[in-house]
């Protein structure tokens, strides 16, 4: 395991008042996330570097997390919650094509103002597929994991075709076909950010993957 260690703490931790143990778990979850926008690599999410962070001994993190897997797990479970409430909150009380297009606007600007957990929740050094098979997590959890973000998605679909303003027959399967898009345009934004993506690619996207009339 790579010991990188981030900045040293500025002093050693506060002892949580009784009754505030949990305050610990959060602790640490915050500081693999700040370690991992820092760096740009989940390599530098140690234990020893995420101890140092807060000012506490290694040792005190296996009463949570017993390795830098269900770290990951967790700055992975807390990124998905965040991109829902982003989504949710892009949509307001506009026509339902406008709430469509906000809610696909702040999914690409959650991609790209938070690229190295957006990266690590769809693969990376935490792998959905290899924690299941190791039980970190169960399957179901692994699969529940950005269902709520897609559920808020599908609805603004719905709220097109209600309207009038998309021929979907499946808004469930349409919505995971622009999802695919979404994705595919956020990663290749970051990996190609060179290339001449035409200004209105998003929305030529959008109106083709929902199934956008007029």
């Amino acid at each position: 395991m790579s010991t990188t260690a981030g900045p040293a703490a500025t002093g050693p931790r506060e002892r949580n008042r009784r009754g505030h143990g949990g305050r610990l778990r959060t602790d640490i979850v915050a500081a693999a996330a700040e370690l991992l926008d820092e760096a740009g690599n989940e390599q530098a999410v140690t234990l020893r570097a995420v101890a140092r962070r807060i000012g506490i001994a290694a040792p005190s993190i296996y009463a949570h997390f017993p390795d830098r897997q269900t770290i990951l797990l967790a700055v992975v479970q807390d990124a998905f919650t965040e991109l829902t409430d982003t989504l949710r909150a892009a949509i307001g009380a506009d026509e339902a094509v406008t709430r469509l297009r906000a809610a696909c606007a702040a999914y690409l600007d959650f991609a790209a103002t938070r690229p190295q957990r957006y990266r690590v929740m769809f693969g990376g050094l935490w792998n959905a597929g290899d924690a299941v098979d190791g039980a970190t997590v169960s399957a179901t959890e692994a699969t529940a994991l950005g269902q709520d973000a897609l559920a808020v998605l599908v609805t603004a679909l719905d709220g097109c075709v209600a309207a009038g303003h998309s021929t979907s027959t499946d808004t469930t399967a349409d919505t995971i076909a622009l999802w695919l898009g979404l994705h595919g345009l956020a990663h290749q934004r970051t990996v190609a950010p060179g290339f001449p993506f035409p200004a209105d690619i998003a929305d030529r996207m959008i109106s083709s993957l929902a199934r956008l009339t007029g």
